[in-house]
């Protein structure tokens, strides 16, 4: 009964890295950017969550409502100002410009909150818990899953049955004969980082209520996000959540042996799976 209650916290566990890397392989599957400021995004998402609750007092929930048209604003503008021109053949450009981002957003939050950590606070939920069978699960750690379950749905139900998820896959295709379609692809862009940037702020929303966040954890986050993305498949969202619980369970599994293996366990279960499946457990056809 300890190993199942030990792979549930798993499972629980991966829906919190799923929601970490739904944004970053939205992102993906329609520009291929790969975006080395997607975790420092999230914590900035965090702490605009907790200036919210702190400044008007409304519970993190809505306070994360609050931030969503926010946060999509600044995806927008990011990625029609800045990012639309590091795209191109050269994969290098995004990269660097990315990097730099991930720096600037750092070295911002560290000058406006120091480098304390913080923790936005759900009162009650913190503790409460909620009986499946045998076995005692957090209520935070059950209503991360849902959303990470109900995140992937909509993106999925978005990016193949929407008039624009067919913009993004055609744009993701042939940007130039989509632009010769009446599409644009810039805007089409920065919609879609604008999206991926309401996933980041549900995201921050349970990062900063399970856990200590402070101004430098954004490259960790970054790390689990990849991982998920690359072990479900580059632009597979379901995959993406398969992967993410891949690295829960093994987190979880490696903390049950010794706690010092909790995130070695996580990239060795990265690695074997980049072992047997180079591209990932469900790549997309067109990959």
């Amino acid at each position: 009964m300890i190993w199942v209650d030990t792979i549930v916290q798993g499972v629980l566990l991966g829906g919190l890295y799923a929601l970490f890397a739904a944004g970053l392989s939205l992102v993906f599957g329609v520009m291929r950017l790969v975006n080395l400021a997607h975790g420092d995004l999230i914590v900035l998402g965090a702490f605009l969550i907790l200036v919210i609750v702190s400044a008007l007092g409304l519970n993190p929930f809505l306070a994360a409502l609050v931030a969503l048209p926010v946060m999509f604003c600044l995806g927008w503008g990011l990625q029609f100002v800045v990012l639309n021109r590091t795209l191109g053949d050269d994969i290098l450009p995004p990269l660097l410009v990315t990097f730099g981002l991930s720096i600037v957003i750092q070295n911002a939050l560290l000058e406006g909150f120091s480098a304390d950590s913080r923790r936005i606070s759900v009162g009650g939920l913190e503790a409460a818990s909620v009986s499946l069978g045998p076995i005692a699960v957090g209520v935070m750690p059950l209503l991360t899953f849902l959303s990470a379950v109900a995140v992937i749905i909509a993106l999925n139900a978005l990016f193949y049955r929407t008039a624009l998820g067919r913009a993004f896959r055609a744009t993701s295709d042939d940007p130039v004969t989509a632009g010769l379609m009446g599409v644009d692809p810039k805007r089409l862009f920065a919609t879609a980082t604008g999206i991926a940037m309401i996933v980041v702020t549900i995201a921050a929303l349970y990062l900063g209520t399970r856990s200590n966040f402070d101004p430098t954890i954004g490259p960790a986050r970054l790390i689990y996000a990849f991982e998920a993305v690359i072990i479900g498949g580059l632009g597979s969202f379901w995959g993406t959540l398969a992967g993410g619980v891949i690295i829960g369970v093994a987190q979880t599994m490696g903390a049950a042996i010794n706690p010092e293996w909790q995130i070695l366990s996580g990239h060795v279960a990265f690695l074997l799976v980049l072992l047997f499946r180079p591209r990932g457990l469900f790549p997309r056809a067109n990959d």
